[in-house]
């Protein structure tokens, strides 16, 4: 019996020196409900958190502890809230929150600067706070599969956005400042309520280069009448050239994706 515990303290030991000389912890599929103190032990040495596919049902407030963390993936588990000291997790890059039970954001959310990525889709969000438009360094911002109305118009001042995801959600309009996303290549908006989007999106949004409209209320005469289109299928046309030109294979959807109606 003394052996066998032994032999446990020393996996336990192993295990927690490993995630401290690498900073990656990675725990899925381990059918957790709460935090491992282990982790929350380890300060600053973390810089990669995944706990994908668990039960967790919250994020402890200790885990502004993980100073140095950059990466958190928690996606596939039951959490319902987000800690405000989230917000103290300065160095975090990409956020994923997939699959949750997810109805709100903190404000606190708008502190993490350096975000680059963050994923959030099936959850169940009816708003984002206006704080989201603090995230100018945010490239990739996926809140499909909620149950959004509308965007904030700070989302504008998210300036480096490249991609934005928001399909299966109950959006009816956009504000107009997603005109000054000059770096959106990618907007994808399928399955919602749109029956018009900005006027000035494609003569503002110069670095567009998909958009998917499917399952929308609106017309692809209505898309084709808009100013700027004819630029905006130059650059289509262009992407998709350049991907055929390197001997990338896709699909004959593929092709039609950039102006999915």
């Amino acid at each position: 019996m003394g052996c066998c515990s032994s032999k446990n303290a020393d996996s336990k030991a192993t295990r927690v020196n490993r995630w401290r000389s690498t900073g990656i912890v990675a725990l899925r599929d381990s059918k957790l409900k709460t935090f491992p103190d282990d982790i929350l032990d380890l300060d600053g040495s973390v810089r990669t958190l995944d706990l994908t596919h668990n039960r967790l049902v919250e994020i402890p407030m200790d885990i502004s502890k993980l100073i140095n963390l950059q990466r958190l993936v928690l996606a596939d588990n039951l959490i319902e809230r987000l800690p405000i000291n989230l917000g103290k997790l300065q160095y975090l890059k990409v956020m994923t929150l997939d699959v949750n039970q997810i109805s709100t954001l903190p404000d606190e959310l708008g502190q993490l600067v350096r975000l680059e990525q963050f994923s959030i889709s099936g959850n169940s969000l009816t708003h984002l706070p206006e704080t989201i438009g603090s995230l100018r360094n945010l490239v990739l911002l996926n809140v499909s599969k909620n149950k959004l109305k509308f965007f904030p118009e700070s989302i504008g001042s998210c300036f480096s956005l490249e991609e934005l995801q928001a399909n299966e959600n109950s959006l009816e309009e956009l504000p107009s400042s997603v005109c000054s996303l000059v770096n959106l290549k990618s907007l994808c908006l399928n399955s919602n309520n749109l029956k018009q989007i900005p006027s000035d999106l494609l003569t503002d949004c110069k670095a567009l280069q998909n958009i998917s409209l499917h399952n929308n209320p609106i017309s692809m005469e209505q898309f084709q009448q808009m100013r700027g289109f004819q630029e905006f299928e130059s650059r289509r046309r262009k992407k998709f050239d350049k991907q055929i030109d390197a001997n990338v294979m896709i699909s004959s959807k593929g092709l039609d994706e950039g102006v999915d109606l």
